[in-house]
């Protein structure tokens, strides 16, 4: 029996850490495409500081980019990175037997060292967090990302095979091996496992396959997934699989899951072939769930859902197009510090 419990993501927060663009592909090419990223990136923290204290960590070199767009929003820290996606480099945040908070550090290696990536700086941001919050840093025994997970908070997670047995991540690793260490850092009894991610999540500039645009927990025993409906995109072939295995799965309680199916965007392509927009990436955070939009006519429709599936909290749309232009979206770029 683990002696720590990953509270599930609809516990009270005391903060959400972000991370501000601040380089590499993430910034793009030109001064306009780097302007377009600041201002996603602060368009979600001041969502969030409505409802929750927001740390923004700064790379020193984009720290006048940082108070241009986020004022007094936010609270600060500086360190160096090489990117800006929070779920990822940060520690995962859990609680012992006494209910103190611990993190977890996954040992972030550019999403399985892809030729694309750098990691050197971000590599440290878990430590980082930890030290900041004045709470122990667990090493973990294996390399994972936050937006590799998604748990109920009472023993069952989900996570796809293509992340967490991924030979650039985990390479002596089996099933077993994963499963043995989710139970000892995060309490985890029961992992429903998904094949993989969305198909551009798959391609080159993707993680490999993060469950959390593909499904996640709205409560113990319920299950939000993306529902691609237009049988011309791929990822329709991907969500039928989905659900097929959630149908047949049960949770840690031994209980059948009831499953929500959130229709995918209307948007199919974009320059770059098919999208893998999706409604599954928010964050819920004390009073709100924070979504993502598109500009798509199905942006109303999911937002429903969201608030039926989350009754009593405010659903905050916030355009995500440029977050997915980048690799990912919402949840991507925040990392929840639960209640003390």
């Amino acid at each position: 029996m683990s002696k720590f419990l990953m509270p599930a993501e609809t516990a009270a927060h005391e903060r959400i850490y972000m991370a501000f663009p601040s380089g590499g592909y993430t910034l793009g090419e030109t001064e306009e495409e780097a302007e377009a990223a600041r201002e996603t990136w602060a368009a979600v923290a001041k969502a969030v500081a409505r409802f929750t204290p927001v740390t923004m960590v700064v790379d020193p070199q984009a720290e006048a980019d940082a108070r241009r767009h986020l004022g007094e929003t936010v609270s600060y820290e500086f360190a160096a990175l090489d990117d800006a996606w929070m779920r990822d480099i940060g520690p995962t945040f859990v609680r012992d037997a006494d209910g103190n908070l611990a993190a977890v550090d996954w040992n972030f290696n550019g999403w399985g060292a892809q030729s694309w990536a750098s990691w050197g700086n971000d590599s440290n941001i878990a430590a980082h967090v930890a030290q900041l919050e004045n709470v122990t840093r667990l090493q973990s025994s294996i390399t994972t990302e936050g937006g590799g997970i998604h748990v109920d908070g009472e023993g069952t997670m989900l996570a796809t095979r293509s992340v967490q047995l991924d030979p650039d991540r985990n390479p002596h690793a089996v099933e077993a091996d994963i499963e043995q260490e989710f139970a000892r850092q995060l309490g985890v009894q029961q992992v429903i496992w998904l094949e993989r991610g969305l198909t551009r999540d798959n391609e080159e500039f993707g993680t490999r396959g993060h469950v959390d645009i593909v499904a996640c927990f709205a409560q113990p025993g319920v299950v939000l997934y993306h529902d691609q409906q237009n049988p011309e995109h791929p990822d329709h072939v991907i969500s039928a699989e989905v659900r097929s295995i959630l149908e047949q799965a049960t949770d840690a309680k031994g209980r059948k899951l009831r499953l929500i199916p959130v229709p995918a965007p209307a948007t199919l392509k974009d320059e770059e072939g098919w999208v893998d927009y999706s409604y599954i990436n928010h964050l819920v955070t004390n009073g709100a769930v924070i979504a993502c939009a598109f500009d798509d006519e199905n942006d109303a429709q999911a937002a429903q859902i969201l608030a039926q599936a989350y009754p009593g909290r405010e659903v905050v749309s916030v355009d995500a197009t440029e977050l997915f232009a980048r690799g990912g979206g919402i949840h991507c770029i925040t990392q929840q510090v639960p209640q003390r």
